[in-house]
């Protein structure tokens, strides 16, 4: 009876696609429809480039960066050779198509890694038009410039405009990547310095926000953070400031523009007149008219601009963090100045969000990772706002009906004005809740299954709805960034949201197909720069289950204070919003800070597919899962484990540090992966005192972990002719306010317990010190005669100036060794 059901349901539904694609189908191989083929060959090679003002290696697709852009027409037949001439593996993923699971591109997941010196076919049907773009998805090779543009025409033109042109944002580093990751790893601060966006304690304390950044101390943060690494170029077609002088007055120009970045999110406006909104992420929408939007990674939105009659559009593209801007000039003559938007203040952040009672400090590593703890964390992290708790029940913004509130809001997209909100009186505002596919009438309960079993198995579905192929509303919208009402300090995440995206066709799905509600969790540590979902990174979890007969909604909460723009392979997803049976359809969502968006989809597809953060450092730190249908494994990547994607997640990363001071010398050394550390310290006075440490730690959630190991040490003060080893064991613990405790105790059975801890004071400056206090009672060695106990107390303090990444100058007091001062050297 059941299947029955749903094959009357195929039917009924029949009508229902994207792309040409019926909503139930699954992608098929080869071209079984005889459509023509368009073939394409791309190289991919190391090649020395130029792109911030210094030559460096990187990888290139066709010998340039971005790669070439490809052109297609729905309804051809893509045949991609790509050749790799470099000496490590490579892939390409082809970014927002719907393709058959083989080809998708993620090495050992899907598709086979491209070895060195070979070659590998890529092929698909066109069943789609839009903006999209490829990349590879191998370890960091997209950040070294492996990406590229697609460019989909559709079968019969839609849209009123005369020519297109492809803007291709990215972000672009001098360093290697994999040092770049490293960095990271160790927690150096090195790239807020360098950026200026790092908040001293002098600029906190002149801000009146002490109060504040003890709020983030107790929760175990330095404070906001926006981006996690400095960029010394932000490039449009990879270059810093293009100009387009060919267009003429008067044309009607199609910009398709695609954050093709590894870790910038922007915020874009446009000189001239008002741009017209008309897709979003290769589907077209209702048009909007809409100057200042923001791009997450991954995303693409394509604007119709006019070209003026005089003058030149100014495109401006500005890393969220206010930390550099991307720039490019579309016309002839004068420049007409696109809006120039402020940088964000992190002090004010902070303030606002400790007003707010936000909790932070999520595990991005749980101490029992296959306990199902979602609804918890859910619980325990999130917002509490004059005694209503944001996480427990969800105000969900994007469903206001902003009309109904007594609210005077200038219509002008350039609003800066902070609104007053101590002076409106909230229990006059009206609010009415919009109709969405499941809020039409009474939730079936009955339909709807919720998935109770382990955090693991979180899963994300894909909906193929109808959208992209019809024709256009002649009227558009014209919308201001601040639409949304700013609720009592949350100003600061108003203009991420999606409301001004609406669907040309109802995406919504019928009541009768089951759903199963699917909560993650988006968790992540800045300290050991670990990203996972639900506390549990990738190397730690199962794949995710897809049930082909049901809707999957997912619950997309972040807890932590970044952007995550998250990409499900192969899928497109109803992103709800106030648009309700319209909520648009995408293939990556960005999900701001402390914030939740529902996504939606339903299971047409076979295979394992990829879901992950789009910025390629969180994807590469365990903020990833696998999206599995439970089919049987394409027999084709038996030669290819899973596990060696999964371990890229897991990877060790190594550094050390030697402070070379005229009183002392200090080497340390530190390989890590997420769960495991191996420690190297040694320490030598001038004096002759010598203590040197070997440990191994094991971390049983993000602030706790056990160690054992062997200390070395000279018994006698300025003598090295008597050294002592001593097996030690213990707990080390970052305690609220951010301090590192050490309690351990050695064979001799001595306990010593420690502390430390480091404070930038100055944009460049730090103070640090520690402490230690270690007793003997005697119960294995022999005291003096009278005495209880004796004791050994030792503690230092310090500054550090920070030169570069690499190199600091210090100057140091230690009760062994007395005060000096030297270079700091970081490798």
């Amino acid at each position: 009876m059941k299947n029955i059901k749903y094959k009357a349901l195929l039917i009924i539904m029949g009508c229902q696609t994207i792309f040409g694609q019926n909503l139930y189908e699954k992608s098929q191989e080869g071209n079984e429809e005889n459509w023509p083929v368009h073939e394409y060959t791309l190289t991919i090679n190391k090649d020395m480039v130029n792109k911030a003002g210094k030559d460096v290696m990187g990888m290139t697709v066709n010998g340039t960066i971005p790669g070439p852009t490809l052109e297609f027409t729905e309804g051809e037949y893509a045949v991609i050779y790509v050749k790799n001439e470099m000496d490590v593996e490579t892939s390409v993923h082809w970014h927002g198509i719907i393709l058959p699971n083989f080809y998708d591109g993620v090495p050992y997941l899907t598709t086979p890694p491209i070895l060195p010196g070979k070659t590998f076919k890529y092929e698909f049907p066109i069943k789609q038009s839009g903006t999209y773009w490829y990349h590879s998805h191998t370890l960091l090779q997209e950040q070294s410039g492996v990406f590229g543009s697609i460019v989909i025409k559709p079968k019969e033109k839609l849209l009123d405009y005369d020519t297109d042109l492809v803007v291709m944002l990215s972000d672009w580093t001098n360093e290697k990547p994999m040092s770049v990751l490293r960095n990271l790893k160790r927690g150096n601060e090195w790239y807020q310095m360098k950026k200026g966006t790092s908040t001293p304690l002098n600029r906190v304390i002149a801000r009146g926000a002490f109060g504040a950044q003890l709020n983030f101390w107790r929760q175990r943060m330095e404070g906001a953070d926006l981006a996690d690494i400095y960029y010394p170029a932000f490039l449009v077609n990879g270059q810093q400031q293009p100009e387009y002088p060919s267009f003429k007055a008067g044309e009607k120009v199609r910009l398709r523009i695609i954050n093709g970045s590894a870790s910038t999110q922007f915020w874009m406006t446009f000189g001239g007149g008002m741009p017209t909104l008309v897709s979003a992420d290769g589907l077209n929408v209702e048009p909007v008219q809409k100057n200042k939007t923001f791009i997450a990674v991954a995303e693409t939105y394509d604007f119709i601009v006019t070209i003026p009659q005089n003058g030149k559009i100014e495109l401006r593209a500005m890393a969220q963090d206010g930390s550099g801007t991307a720039t490019a000039f579309i016309g002839n003559g004068d420049v007409l100045p696109a809006e120039v938007v402020a940088k964000p203040d992190k002090i004010q952040m902070m303030q606002q969000m400790a007003k707010m009672k936000m909790k932070m400090g999520a595990h991005a590593l749980k101490f029992q990772p296959k306990k199902d703890e979602r609804f918890e964390m859910k619980k325990e992290y999130g917002m509490q706002m004059d005694g209503m708790q944001m996480d427990g029940m969800k105000m969900d913004h994007s469903k206001m009906k902003h009309s109904k509130m007594k609210m005077d809001i200038p219509k002008d997209s350039t609003l800066n004005k902070k609104m007053d909100h101590s002076k409106m009186d909230h229990s006059k505002m009206t609010m009415e809740m919009p109709k969405d596919s499941m809020m039409g009438n009474k939730m079936d309960h009955s339909k709807m299954k919720m998935d109770n079993n382990n955090n693991n198995n979180n899963n994300n579905n894909n909906i193929n709805l109808p959208g992209g192929k019809a024709g256009m509303n002649v009227a558009t919208t014209q919308i201001d960034s601040m639409d949304t009402m700013q609720m009592k300090g949350m100003g600061m995440f108003s203009e991420y949201n999606y409301d001004y995206l609406k669907a040309l066709e109802n995406t919504s799905y019928d009541k009768t197909i089951p759903v199963k509600e699917i909560l993650l969790n988006l968790t992540g540590n800045m300290a050991r720069y670990i990203w996972s979902m639900n506390g549990v990174p990738l190397s730690e979890t199962d794949q995710i289950k897809i049930n082909h007969e049901e809707v999957t909604r997912i619950t997309l909460n972040n807890l932590t204070m970044m952007h995550h723009p998250m990409h499900l392979h192969g899928h497109f997803f109803r992103v709800i919003n106030k648009n309700g049976d319209y909520s648009p359809l995408k293939h990556t969502v960005n999900v701001p800070p402390m914030q939740e968006v529902t996504i939606e989809f339903y299971g047409n597809e076979y295979g394992d597919w990829f879901f992950h953060c789009h910025i390629l450092y969180h994807m590469m730190s365990g903020m990833a899962r696998v999206i599995s249908y439970d089919t049987p494994r394409d027999p084709r990547m038996e030669e290819f484990p899973v596990s060696k994607l999964v371990k890229e997640a897991d990877m060790f990363y190594s550094w050390s540090m030697l402070d070379a001071a005229s009183h002392m010398t200090e080497f340390n050394f530190v390989a890590s992966n997420i769960r495991n550390q191996f420690n190297i310290m040694a320490e030598y006075g001038w004096n002759q005192n010598l203590e040197a440490e070997v440990t191994y730690e094991r971390y049983l959630h993000d602030y706790l972990r056990i160690f054992g190991g062997v200390n070395i040490e000279n018994e006698m003060e300025d003598s090295l002719d008597e050294i002592s080893t001593t097996a030690i064991v213990g707990v080390r613990y970052l305690t609220p306010y951010l301090f590192n405790l050490d309690v351990r105790i050695d064979n001799k059975l001595r306990p010593q317990i420690g502390l430390s801890r480091e404070i930038l004071i100055f944009p460049r400056t730090a103070i640090f010190g520690s402490y230690e206090y270690q007793v003997d009672f005697g119960w294995v060695n022999d005291l003096p005669v009278g005495d209880d106990f004796a004791n050994e107390v030792v503690w230092n303090a310090g500054i550090e100036y920070f030169l570069s990444r690499n190199f600091s100058l210090m100057a140091s007091y230690d009760n062994r060794f007395g005060a000096g001062g030297g270079l700091s050297v970081r490798f």
